[in-house]
This record gives C-alpha cells, structure tokens and sequence, in this order.
C-alpha cells in the first residue's frame, strides 16, 4: 500500500491509494473523506506491473499534465502508466476504513454495498508505457517526486536521479550522490527558499542532508531505517517521528536563528584540479556571464557562472557520477538556439571518463540569471568487464589504479556520412597508454577505438589537432610522458577505420547500446567494428611520426596553435620550471593523403628556468605571444623570437599549488583586444589584460604588456 496526493483535489479530503495485488496487479483507489461522512473510495484503473521476484510497487506519483503515473517497484525499477479517464466504468462505495479488506461494507442506513473491487473486471488492466529497469539496483525504489516539471527518483542505492518524459518515455538526465556513507536515501524536500534536502539513513542514524550547504543538518539515532518514521519541517519548527522497541518517539526542534555567517562559500570539497570556460551567457537586462566547469579531488566536477562585475562565482550544477578524483575536462561545442550547448567530457581516477550534455541559457528569475540543463549521456570504466567476469577473484587484475590524466576532443569528427554524428576523444593514460575513445550519443555509447603503450610510463597530457587542406585533412595527436618526450602521431587511419566500420552496418548503432555478441548483430562486420563490441581487444595505434626530447623531466602543460602560414606551435611545460616551443610543418606523400604523412620540425626554442617551480599552464596566444604560469605563483606574458623566448611582464596571482590555466580572448566595445585567463587550485582565480599588437619583428621592455 502507499498514498499519493491526487492532482486537483484538496489534500486535506482526498488522496490516492496504490494497492499492489498477485500476480503484478496494481490497483488505483481515489478516497475521498468529508468531516462527519463516511470515507468514499472510488477504483480508478488496473495497472500491470513488469515481471520480477518481488512483484510490488514501492511508490508512485502523478504527472497532471501529461495525464501518467510513475511509479517504482521493489526490484529498483521506475515504470510509467496512463492514467485514462476512467470515471464512466469506475466503481464506487463508502466504508469506514478499520484497516480490513472486507468486500463488503456497512454504510449509515444499514445496507450492505458491495465493494468496488468486486467490479474492477469493467477497467481495463493498461501495460506500462516505459520501464527503467533496476534503475536503483535490487534494493527498491524508496520515493518518486515531481517537481518542476522533473521527475526525482531515491533508492537503497545511494543515489537520487533526476528525469524527465520525452515522447511517453522516461529519460535519465542525470544522478546525483548527496555524500559519503549514506546509502539509503528515503526522499527528498524542496524547501521554499530553493534548498533541496535529502532524507535518509545512514548506519542507525536518521540524516537530513542540505544540498545548499553540503553538510547534515540533523542526525538522529533512531536505530536504522526498518522502521516506520515521519518527518515534517517548516519555518517555524521541525519534527521526527519513528516507532523503536515498540514505542513512538518524537524529536521536536524549534527553529533558531543561525549564528553562523558564510562569507565566502566554497566551491568543492579540495583542491579544483582542471578547469574549462564553455563559452558566455547573455542575459537582457544583465551583464553577460561567464560559463565554467571545474573539476577536483572531491570526485565532483561543478558547473558555475563567473561575472566580471559581481566578482562572485555560483554553481549552476554538480556532477558527481565518479567514484574518484576528476583530473581533467574536455568538451566540444554543440549548435544551439539560444545560450550554449555543449558536450562535457570528465575524467580521473579509476580509469573513468564520464560525458554529459549541457545546455545554458538565461533565466532571469533565478539568482544566477543562468540556467543549467545537465544530461547524462555515457560512461565508460576500464575494469567494467573484469566485474562482470566469473571467479575474477582467482586472476589478477591489471593496474587496477589507472588514471586519465588529460583528454582532448578530436576536431571535425562529426561524421556526416553516419545518420547520427559520430565524436572521438583521445586521453593520456597513467599505465603508459594513449587511447581513442568514440562516442555516439544517440545510442549512449562510449567504446575504446584504439590505443598504443609506445611511452612505456605515464602520459601526462594529449593534444589532438586537424590538418586540413584542397586535397582532404589529417588527424594529428600529440602526447607528452614524465620523461620529458613529446609524441606526434597520425590517428587518421584508426578514426576512419572505425567510420568505415560503423558506415558498414548502415547505421544500425542500437545494438551497440544493448549488445556486446558480434554473433547478435544482423550485419557483417570488420575486425574493427568486432573490436568495438568485443572489448577488451583494441586495434594498436601505428607509431608516431617523430618524438622530440623537449624537457628533462615530465611534461606538466601543452599547447597546439596553428599558424596563418599553415604551420603548428607547440608550445610546453615541465617540472624542471622551463618552457619549450617547437614549430612543426606536416608534409603529405604524393598521391593521395594516405600514401603517407611527415611531420618536420622547422624551429625549437627552449627556456630553461623559466619559473622557479612546476610550469602547470601554458597558452599560445598569438604566434608571437606565450602564457604560462607556474606553481610559483607567477603568471608570465613571453615574447616568441627566432631563437629566443623575451619576457615581456610578470604578475603574481593569489591561487596556491596552480593545477591548470585556461585562457580565451574578447573584442571590448571599443575594438580593443583583450586577453582573459582563469586558474585553478587550492582556489580560482580570473585575470584580463591587453598586448601590444605586433611583436614580431621588435622587442619590448618588460613594461609594454601587462597581464
């Protein structure tokens, strides 16, 4: 049995009451009470739920608008319903309700009525319209609410999700870990002041977590969560009610005013280990917004809005989907009506790369004036496989500490021959390896196209470029390990390989979503489309073109910027403080593109002891102009000469043990170029400022430039 507040009807006289019955059976009861009269139950609709071992619903809520019921059920699932208008065939009694299931009823004039139920054959028995099943794991759903549109779902597991209905279907947008340790959640409470509180247990103790604030407001012991327990809040007062041992127990708590003042909240847990600017929000009426995403070692990455004037950052959302620390972010921007559209891609610890769909727009009405969309689109583990194997406990497992340290976006990979856009990711791996990964988002699928072990210790970082000309274009990648070597490969031959693949089986991606057998498929594949299905066996990266000792020790920073003249600087950080540029020219074989690809190095200029500590980000502004900073809290603007790296000035920034520097630039009002720049730490931090217009063929004292 359980109870759901009936959408246009007072709550304080009716209700809806689900009751779960044999055989998957699930009736709708609407009761009805008046003061003085009898209770009146009226039999809405039969609903069938989907076959398992514990056949029964959990919880339910309805969609007013749309007309549908969602409901969970004790094997974790969420199944959606039609709620048909039913009142024609509906049957209906007064009772009063003792607790019993009698079929029969006595009402105030002594006659005997014959229950509803009695005649629930007249309504038809609807099938669902949508099944996420085991959505929550084994362990049952806990709550279903509706708010603002969104479904929000809670369960045993740990996690609440967040959905919504597109086209009668449920679609996930996005799940949500509230904080370690509480593992079964019970439901959640929009405050009126726009705090989300999630309720649960953790151990023998009843919490109530703030998502504002990232903290447990209460925590009662009350003996676990097998138990029947209530909880109300208001402004005036909060109360907890639970049964334990037999007795009812009351926790009541006045309201107090909070003597605590947050004068500057933060924005993670620890240290922020990468950041990306997405783009800019304008607002009308507003100043334009700035959009970021931040990773850290607290496993979450946030997606906030900085303004130059307000100097304030607030999160617009938090993903919290890795199970470790969040290295580094890539993403590719998307076309878009209005604000901004982009896919995120997010990876770390335990070899976990995850990929969202953001859409930003203005809102006006929130305190943020933006407003954040996040889909979840896929993810991908490299030891998914190992935990599905039988016995793993009897073989070893490989590397079992893997770590993304970089991802870069290949450019110009949306296949237009495909019916559905097709993007590939390249990442630098901690086990020595530098990997392709594709992904298709219509299907969810994230799957590894490639990869190649050729440094033989840890990448550090991975730059992917595209090389494009009359004739065709290359797709170029460029790695960098801690021994101070940087990698230049041609991927064009894996990356089509794995077009050609996908363009053979006609498009069919479905089975890649549900799929792992080659047998199942109905098309005949190549030994690449196989590798794609079969994983763990990947084709091998060929090797790369030319290798360039650039540093004595690992490289920390990279950056790729193409010349007017077709050419490519590369410009890189170290350990050892110093700065290395190089310029590559890529020269094609004669006949077609794939007859082969060079690459030549025209120009190095190295800068030893460049900063005093690690040079963590590195920027090629313009091909005369370079950016870097440094753990030694120096940001530094370079004059690039033949031959020779210039200091042009120095500005010291407030953000301690730098991880990483993003840089974009912005034409002012008046024509005036200015370069902006954000870092990130054991804080954030967002700078701007201007240079000269050309300094190529002259050199400027220390003062001409400043950042």
């Amino acid at each position: 049995l359980s109870w759901a507040p009936r959408p246009g009807l007072p709550p304080d006289t009716a209700a809806a009451l689900l009751v779960s019955g044999p055989d998957g059976e699930m009736l709708w009861l609407d009761v009805t009470h008046r003061l003085g009269q009898a209770p009146s139950v009226q039999l809405m609709g039969r609903y069938l739920l989907p076959p398992c071992k514990q056949r029964w619903h959990t919880c339910a809520a309805f969609l007013p608008q749309e007309g549908l019921l969602v409901c969970g059920d004790r094997r974790g699932s969420l199944i959606l319903f039609p709620c048909r208008n039913s009142s024609g065939c509906a049957a209906q009694s007064t009772s009063i309700v003792n607790g019993g299931t009698d079929t029969v009823v006595e009402d105030s004039s002594n006659e005997l009525e014959p229950s509803c139920l009695l005649h629930k054959g007249a309504l038809p028995l609807e099938s669902p319209l949508s099944v996420l099943f085991g959505l929550h794991g084994k362990t049952g759903v806990t709550s279903v609410t509706i708010h603002r549109g969104y479904i929000y779902s809670t369960g045993r597991d740990g996690v609440y999700r967040q959905l919504r209905l597109q086209d009668q279907q449920l679609e996930v947008l996005q799940k949500h870990r509230p904080c370690k340790g509480l593992q079964w959640i019970e439901e959640l409470h929009f405050t009126s002041d726009g705090d989300l509180l999630v309720l649960g247990f953790h151990a023998d103790n009843f919490v109530v977590w703030s998502s504002r604030t990232g903290e447990n407001i209460h925590c009662i012991s009350c003996g676990g969560g097998h138990r029947s327990w209530s909880y109300c809040s208001s402004p005036l007062a909060e109360v907890f009610a639970f049964i334990k041992s037999g007795d009812v127990m009351l926790y009541h708590r006045k309201a107090e005013p909070c003597e605590q003042q947050v004068l500057l909240a933060s924005l993670h847990g620890r240290e922020i280990t990468c950041v990306r600017r997405l783009g800019a929000v304008e607002v009308p009426g507003r100043a334009t917004f700035n959009v970021f995403v931040t990773g850290s070692e607290d496993t979450t990455a946030c997606v906030l809005v900085l303004s130059e004037n307000s100097r304030a950052a607030v999160p617009l959302a938090r993903l919290s989907d890795h199970i470790s620390s969040v290295r580094t972010l890539a993403f590719a921007m998307g076309p878009s009506d209005e604000g901004l559209s982009a896919l995120l891609f997010s990876a770390g610890g335990r070899a976990q790369i995850e990929c969202y769909r953001l859409l930003c727009t203005g809102d006006t009405a929130s305190e943020s004036a933006v407003a954040c969309q996040v889909i979840h689109v896929a993810s991908h583990r490299l030891d998914k496989h190992w935990e599905q194997k039988k016995n793993r406990h009897k073989l070893v497992k490989m590397d079992p500490e893997t770590r993304y340290m970089s991802l870069s976006v290949l450019p110009g990979t949306s296949t237009k021959q495909l019916p559905t856009p097709w993007k590939f990711l390249a990442a630098a791996c901690s086990d020595g390896s530098v990997r392709i990964f594709g992904l298709l988002e219509a299907a969810q699928k994230l799957v590894l196209v490639a990869e190649s072990f050729h440094h033989q210790r840890c990448v550090l970082k991975v730059e992917t470029f595209l090389h494009a000309w009359a004739g065709g274009e290359r797709h170029l990648l460029c790695s960098a390990a801690t021994d101070g070597s940087i990698a230049f490969w041609d991927i064009t031959g894996p990356i089509m390989d794995a077009v050609n693949a996908l363009h053979q089986a006609e498009g069919e991606m479905q089975p890649l979503g549900e799929c792992c057998c080659p047998a199942a498929l109905p098309v005949p594949l190549t030994k690449v489309s196989v590798a794609l299905l079969t994983e763990p066996v990947y084709p091998a990266l060929d090797a790369p073109l030319v290798t360039v000792m650039a540093h004595s020790c690992g490289v920390n920073s990279l950056h790729i910027r193409e010349t007017p003249e077709g050419r490519y600087l590369v410009a890189s950080g170290s350990d050892d403080g110093s700065i290395h540029v190089c310029l590559l020219e890529v020269a094609l074989g004669r006949g077609e593109a794939a007859a082969g690809t060079s690459l030549q190095v025209l120009e190095r200029v190295s800068r030893p002891c460049a900063h005093a500590a690690h040079v963590t980000g590195i920027r090629v502004l313009r091909p005369d102009l370079l950016l870097s900073a440094s753990v030694d809290q120096r940001l530094t603007l370079w004059n690039q000469h033949p031959g020779e790296l210039v200091p042009l000035s120095t500005t010291f920034f407030h953000v301690p043990d730098l991880a990483e520097l993003d840089c974009w630039e912005e034409v002012e009002a008046g024509g005036e170029l200015r370069y902006y720049c954000v870092l990130c730490g054991q804080g954030l931090e967002m700078l701007c400022g201007t240079a000269p217009p050309n300094l190529l063929h002259k050199r400027l004292p220390s003062e001409g430039a400043g950042v």
